[in-house]
């Protein structure tokens, strides 16, 4: 029983650790890397507007721009995040899933903005101020953000979610890529949209390419035929007898 008691503390002790990590800052965005999200016109909402980010110069994070209006006049502030799913073809909210959150800090207590990276990597509003007026447009780094795709907190391929106050979701939408970024040792390709079922994107493939094969060799230099040998070998014998005569 006391052994089942000692597990059970560590257990708890070891699932609170994972919950609390610190998101690491990106040091190695590619450069060029730039994902935007436009608000749809929809007859549901009058919000529009769109965000923008991209990979900060010197690969450090990110540089965000929003840019927002149309808001409801009660319902404020408002606040927006990163969702850890794409909006789907429906256009629901809800189906955004939680927010962004690979490090599984979880929504309590709320983000200490002076602490962001003990915050949701997608709590953008958290980490950087909620939406106070309309219209809005605000610019900001975020060094916890990936545009790189093997990195837990890249948001290429997810959505952003703007909510009242009481975390009402009201529009949303997903990001696409509008500037592809260069990892070292790789050559940006660009991107030419979505291909047939099976196909694959020309977005994040290195130019480097080996078939496996063996490299073609060249083929071997010709050879005079025997006949044409002898005929210069006979040649050769008469210009030498004709300069002994000469003698």
């Amino acid at each position: 029983m006391r052994s089942f008691t000692i597990l059970s503390v560590l257990a708890a002790a070891t699932a609170a650790s994972a919950q609390t990590t610190s998101a690491p800052i990106i040091a190695e965005n590619p450069a060029g890397a730039i994902f935007v999200a436009e608000l749809p016109d929809k007859k549901t909402t009058t919000v529009r507007g769109s965000i923008q980010i991209g990979s900060a110069v010197d690969g450090k994070g990110v540089e965000v721009s929003l840019s927002i209006n149309g808001l409801p006049k009660e319902g404020g502030p408002f606040i927006y995040h990163i969702h850890e799913k794409p909006v789907p073809a429906d256009g629901n909210c809800t189906s955004t899933g939680a927010h962004l959150d690979p490090y599984k800090r979880g929504e309590v207590p709320l983000c200490d903005a002076s602490r962001p990276e003990t915050c949701q990597t997608g709590d953008l509003s958290g980490k950087h101020g909620n939406i106070t007026s309309d219209p809005w447009t605000q610019k900001y780094s975020d060094l916890y953000l990936a545009t790189l795709t093997k990195d837990p907190s890249y948001f290429g391929n997810l959505s952003i979610v703007v909510h009242t106050s009481n975390k009402t979701r009201i529009s949303c939408a997903n990001f696409s890529l509008k500037g592809n970024g260069t990892a070292p040792g790789t050559t940006a390709v660009p991107s030419y949209g979505p291909l047939p079922t099976g196909g694959l994107n020309a977005t994040t493939i290195s130019t480097r390419i080996n078939t496996g094969g063996p490299a073609p060799t060249a083929p071997p230099a010709q050879q005079p035929s025997n006949a044409a040998h002898k005929v210069a070998t006979g040649a050769g014998a008469l210009v030498l007898a004709a300069a002994a005569v000469m003698l």
